[in-house]
């Protein structure tokens, strides 16, 4: 890697191992919801983190039981009639049919993820609970499958602390969203510079 790149923030870890490691993580939870994991899920997670029960309405318990989110990105104000949204790593679907519901017919919501086991869960609790204005799309957050200056809003819950490269993630979310668009996260906040021996650590990143 150029010193370029490291002085950019983008971290020196083998990409594809990464991912490998992730989607492997998350398959789990796709598959066992009630498995068990180091993080909190499901109910008890919405419950957790400030998810109003009036959000949750009409959204199939397959897309709640599989929600692994580290926090509540629409605690930053909710989503407005009409608006287009994207959600980066919209996993088993619950954020994007939550923003679907927010932003009604007239608005549309993209689910982004690179996991087909959670793609396939969130396409059934859609399909499920009849939601029309969203759509989910196989891809990397570092490549969103969108086009520029769609979105008003782009949300995340989770997510952008698994990609080494979050300057050119910043970078495609200011792409999609569209002048004065607004970008509404929750994620992990560490308060201490890690280790570049840590960072190359695939187990830390997933753990």
């Amino acid at each position: 890697m150029s010193d370029d790149q490291q002085a950019v923030g983008v971290v020196d870890v083998e990409l594809e191992t990464l991912r490998d490691a992730v989607r492997a993580e998350y398959d789990v939870v796709a598959s066992d919801p009630d498995q068990g994991f180091h993080f909190h899920t499901g109910r008890t997670l919405t419950n957790i983190v400030g998810y109003r029960d009036e959000w949750l309405e009409g959204v199939p318990e397959s897309a709640i039981e599989s929600f692994a989110g580290t926090g509540n990105p629409f605690a930053m104000g909710a989503l407005a009639i009409g608006e287009r949204v994207v959600d980066i790593g919209s996993g088993g679907g619950i954020d994007s049919l939550i923003a679907a519901g927010m932003v009604g017919a007239d608005g549309a919501v993209v689910g982004v993820d690179m996991t087909v086991s959670m793609l396939e869960r969130a396409r059934g609790a859609a399909s499920e609970a009849g939601i029309g204005n969203v759509e989910f799309r196989e891809a990397f957050m570092e490549e969103l499958p969108v086009e520029d200056g769609w979105a008003d809003v782009v949300i995340s819950n989770g997510v952008l602390n698994l990609t080494p490269d979050k300057p050119g993630t910043l970078a495609e979310i200011s792409r999609v969203l569209r002048p004065g668009g607004r970008l509404q996260i929750a994620d992990i906040l560490v308060t201490r510079p890690v280790s570049s021996e840590a960072k190359q650590r695939i187990d830390l990143w997933t753990g």
